[in-house]
């Protein structure tokens, strides 16, 4: 991300800038699985097992490779891939949108131009965020509920991301497709609050001191912002992400299941473990985060630049 200028345009005016952000966004989630897959792998593996089944991250990721090869940790990349590609770019379609409705707002109070010098205030900013979380949850459920039985399974239970769903659905209706929906919509709604709120706060703080428009912004600027903003999501709201995990392994047919519901779940963390039941998993996490959120917003920012001189005025 220099500040060297576009790319010689084909052809002006071709694609909606809803467009441009939801194809940016799909390059984001794109980057976020390939970098991210390995360390959430070992993640997962430690929020649902059974206490004492791991030292810590690096057993888990030794025990990974002894009983399951190295490409363990590429287990159920093809629904991350195509699913996170998709819920990404839903995350960052809705929050451009809400971006722009705020901006009009601000126009309207401030002035046409006293608007822009003063930015989108947190709350914005955060609200934005939460509706982008919200709006991407609905998908990112049945999703990761794929992706989580796909990596945890040790008996090839499951022959792919399609007959994880047919199985699902045989044992438990369509609805199970969705089991643990509430912690997610939580994890989402505050999760992409502080996540947003954290990289579009540091980049208006950077432009305004500076004097740099956003395509002007140096990559090492979006590296480090999204890396911020992935320990920004998972501080926040990483708890929420335990019971969400807990009840998404949980048996699919109903009568085997060991957790009647959220509360169930989340007393049952409590007496497990304690407090500290709701932060199994949270080193590999911390230590993914600055990495896959900041090949997430590399891409979108690279992404976005690039698509700049198509969109329609």
């Amino acid at each position: 991300m220099s500040s060297s200028p576009y790319p010689v345009k084909a052809k002006e005016g071709v694609i909606p800038r809803s467009t441009k952000d939801v194809l940016s966004g799909t390059a984001g989630g794109i980057a976020q699985v390939l970098v991210g897959q390995p360390l959430d792998i070992v993640k997962v593996r430690l929020q649902t097992s059974p206490p004492g089944t791991f030292t810590g991250m690096a057993d888990c990721a030794r025990q990974l490779v002894k009983h399951e090869g190295p490409l363990a940790f590429y287990k159920g990349t093809l629904t991350p891939l195509l699913g996170v590609g998709l819920c990404v770019s839903i995350q960052f379609g809705v929050f451009e949108r809400m971006k722009r409705e705020f901006q009009a707002i601000n126009a309207k109070k401030f002035g046409d131009q006293s608007y822009l010098n003063k930015g989108l205030s947190s709350s914005q900013l955060y609200l934005a965020g939460s509706a982008a979380g919200l709006s991407n949850a609905v998908v990112a459920g049945p999703v990761e509920q794929i992706r989580i039985r796909l990596q945890t399974q040790k008996n090839n239970q499951f022959k792919g991301p399609l007959d994880c769903a047919r199985q699902i659905i045989r044992a438990s209706g369509v609805s199970g497709i969705f089991r643990g929906m509430i912690p997610t919509f939580a994890r989402e709604g505050h999760g992409m609050g502080c996540y947003f709120l954290t990289y579009e706060y540091l980049v208006q703080q950077l432009l305004a001191k500076t004097g740099k428009t956003r395509s002007e912004m140096p990559a090492i600027y979006a590296v480090l912002f999204g890396a911020s903003s992935g320990l920004a999501v998972w501080l926040s709201a990483y708890p929420f992400d335990i019971i969400k995990s807990r009840l998404q392994t949980d048996a699919i047919h109903p009568k085997e299941r060991a957790y009647k519901g959220v509360m169930d779940c989340a007393q049952a963390i409590y007496r497990q473990n304690g407090i500290k039941g709701f932060f199994r998993g949270l080193t590999p996490t911390l230590v993914r985060a600055p990495f896959s959120n900041s090949a997430t917003f590399l891409a979108v920012e690279w992404a976005a630049r690039n698509l700049e001189p198509y969109v329609k005025n």
